[in-house]
């Protein structure tokens, strides 16, 4: 409608606006696997969502084999406030991981990247890295907890798993404070002697030059996954970039398994030897 010299949408247009770019967007898919993907020509940005430390971790990577693939790719990284499927229904984002929740939207597509699990993690030279680290002591310890909105009983944020897992044992930690993000925590307890929980996979490189150990209560694994609207499916290129964070994410991370387990290990036989000296 007219205003003044010029126009402005009305109610009904701004109504429509998002509905006929979606639809737009569907055409284009719908073009798009007719035509025949050249790697070395392609150029174009994707766009990746992704919860705080997978670009640290995996980025590095994943950069690696697009840039030897397909050198004319660029990706911009999105941080992940939250679970919400808005921006992948709506096409500004391309790609988003994650764990799959109640609140996803039904129709998005998931491929399972990794499954992960919760370890502690210390600074050199703590105090838990001598004896054998049971869940008194763990939770007797002062804790960073990650959780992105204050405490949460999501997947990925620890405090709701740890806290249910100490209850059988009649035990709380003791929480100095809650940061938004793994990356975050883990700075925290490299300078100082708190210790942090977070996802082992997840982290893998983040914890380079910290101890980490198997927590001494069994908290649920679950699954990160690799998420996408369905009117991507066919896409040539969104197909190629997906192969290419599945196998990135699929490759070994410096044995971040082997470490946590050994700290525990190299524990409990600092604790076995130190009863060993005490007896009479």
């Amino acid at each position: 409608m007219r205003a003044g010299r010029g126009l402005v949408p009305t109610s009904r247009a701004l109504e429509l606006r998002d509905r006929v770019s979606q639809l737009v967007q569907d055409g284009e898919a719908v073009l798009r696997p007719a035509q025949n993907l050249n790697l070395r020509h392609l150029v174009r940005t994707f766009t990746l969502r992704t919860s705080e430390g997978f670009v640290e971790n995996f980025g590095p990577d994943l950069l690696a084999r697009i840039g030897e693939q397909a050198p004319g790719v660029r990706l911009r990284f999105m941080q992940k406030p939250d679970k919400d499927s808005g921006p992948l229904r709506e096409g500004t984002v391309d790609l988003e991981t994650g764990v799959v929740v109640k609140t996803t939207a039904p129709e998005v597509r998931a491929q399972a990247l990794f499954r992960d699990r919760f370890v502690g993690v210390i600074r050199t030279g703590h105090s838990l890295s001598e004896g054998k680290i049971t869940p008194s002591r763990y939770a007797a310890g002062r804790h960073v907890c990650v959780s992105r909105r204050g405490f949460d009983e999501g997947p990925i944020d620890e405090e709701g798993p740890i806290r249910e897992a100490l209850k059988p044992f009649g035990l709380e930690r003791q929480i100095v404070t809650i940061v938004g993000g793994f990356s975050t925590a883990l700075a925290i307890a490299r300078a100082t002697d708190l210790i942090a929980s977070v996802p082992e996979r997840h982290t893998g490189k983040l914890r380079a030059r910290m101890q980490s150990f198997l927590l001494p209560v069994s908290t649920p694994e679950f699954t990160v996954s690799l998420l996408w609207h369905p009117r991507l499916d066919a896409d040539p290129a969104h197909r190629w970039l997906r192969r290419c964070v599945q196998h990135t994410c699929a490759e070994p991370l410096t044995n971040s398994s082997t470490r946590a387990r050994s700290v525990e290990r190299s524990g409990l036989r600092s604790h076995v030897a130190t009863r060993r000296a005490n007896r009479p």
